[in-house]
């Protein structure tokens, strides 16, 4: 599996390629899935490009998307889109248009109460492990770790993400027995989606992850991520 990330936290200073609307969203969502992607991963935004957790704008997004695809559509529950746990809760549970999965981050305050929040909603839970954090301990011992839809294995370190991967997988062990995509973010992005495909697990890729091809260039939407993507991962399998 190859989800798209299609914009991330990212805002109107990272290029014209980053979508920050509904209908922006929904057209590179389009563009990602004929390219061969088989998940969507979104930010919903605010008309001033902030990420939101508002029943009202994830329901825009997720409505504007679906008119155009037919693949899974999973949101971000970041605490940077609402800090407050007890507030992010609510804004979960006040949810109108429900979407298909969405990533709890679980070195954040008040995680498993979302996950659990996601889960009696009937919203398939992504538990977003990060390397460099003690989330991997805490979804170890997590009631809630054999319930989640899979995990996603996410490498912050970008100097040296091949091995700060490896070591996150280590750490996450059997993982209650759920599914792992592996990815990356900036110049780990492209090392942690070849390695993904060595070992044969799922990955993402899309502009939320890099901006940049893997020759460096300035990637034009989400669709050439994926399909570059997909070679690179293709490659990877092939030469494991």
């Amino acid at each position: 599996m190859v989800q798209v990330c299609l914009n991330g936290p990212r805002g109107a200073a990272d290029g014209t390629a980053v979508p920050l609307t509904p209908a922006s969203m929904a057209r590179a969502a389009a563009e990602a899935v004929a390219a061969g992607a088989t998940d969507i991963h979104v930010h919903p935004k605010t008309p001033c490009g902030q990420d939101s957790l508002s029943p009202r704008v994830v329901a825009a997004t997720l409505e504007a998307i679906r008119a155009r695809v037919s693949v899974p559509v999973g949101v971000t529950t970041g605490a940077w889109a609402e800090p407050d746990p007890a507030a992010r809760l609510a804004r979960v549970r006040g949810w109108t248009v429900l979407p298909d999965h969405a990533s709890v981050n679980w070195h954040e305050p008040g995680a498993e109460e979302t996950a659990a929040a996601l889960i009696d909603l009937g919203v398939g839970v992504e538990a977003g492990i990060w390397s460099g954090t003690d989330a991997a301990v805490r979804f170890a011992l997590s009631p809630l770790g054999p319930k989640v839809l899979r995990v996603l294995a996410e490498v912050t370190d970008t100097d040296a993400a091949e091995a700060s991967a490896r070591t996150l997988l280590s750490e996450l062990g059997m993982a209650h027995g759920r599914p792992v995509l592996l990815h990356g973010e900036d110049a780990g992005a492209w090392p942690v989606l070849r390695l993904a495909g060595r070992l044969g697990l799922a990955t993402r890729v899309g502009l939320e992850d890099t901006l940049l091809l893997p020759d460096g260039r300035r990637a034009t939407s989400n669709a050439q991520l994926v399909i570059e993507g997909l070679v690179q991962y293709g490659c990877a399998q092939r030469a494991s």
